[in-house]
């Protein structure tokens, strides 16, 4: 009987109650969640998906491919391409996150119940998520510069 339910539907039926109960959890969590402003919550997520099909895609296409283009021109027998732009990729990508996670913060845009709240000023959001992001690029800098160096020492031998 366990074969011929593997044979159908491909995996045990323990897969299959795993898969239905995380489809009744979902559902009861959209229930929750559009039981009360139901309309607002429908136009988040199309503003939502309409903003970054939009413009941030287009935004961050268009970086990847000028950061392709500027690390093309490099002079042969340096670092590979693909690692560099990889390098600048995370630390880029962890710092606009911790941007857009933190924005009402970081544009010091919390409100007076974030100040109540905590009883702490918003101000210093903007220059910890900035060293924040220099050091996520020196640090990626730091791992290129060694993978490279050790890379470099690895073909002479």
């Amino acid at each position: 009987m366990k074969r011929l339910f593997r044979a159908v539907y491909g995996e045990s039926v323990l897969h299959l109650l795993v898969l239905l109960a995380s489809f009744a959890l979902c559902g009861y969590a959209i229930t929750r969640l559009l039981e009360g402003d139901w309309w607002g919550v429908v136009k988040w997520v199309v503003g939502a998906a309409l903003i970054h099909d939009l413009v941030l895609l287009p935004l961050y296409g268009g970086t990847d491919w000028l950061l392709h283009k500027a690390v093309r021109g490099r002079r042969p027998g340096s670092q590979p391409r693909i690692a560099v732009v990889n390098h600048v990729r995370v630390p880029a990508f962890l710092s606009l996150l911790l941007l857009l996670v933190y924005w009402p913060l970081i544009s010091q845009d919390a409100g007076t119940q974030y100040r109540n709240a905590t009883l702490l000023s918003p101000r210093v959001f903007f220059g910890r998520w900035l060293l924040i992001s220099a050091v996520l690029f020196a640090l990626s800098g730091l791992l290129l510069a060694f993978r490279s160096r050790r890379a470099a020492g690895g073909n002479s031998r």
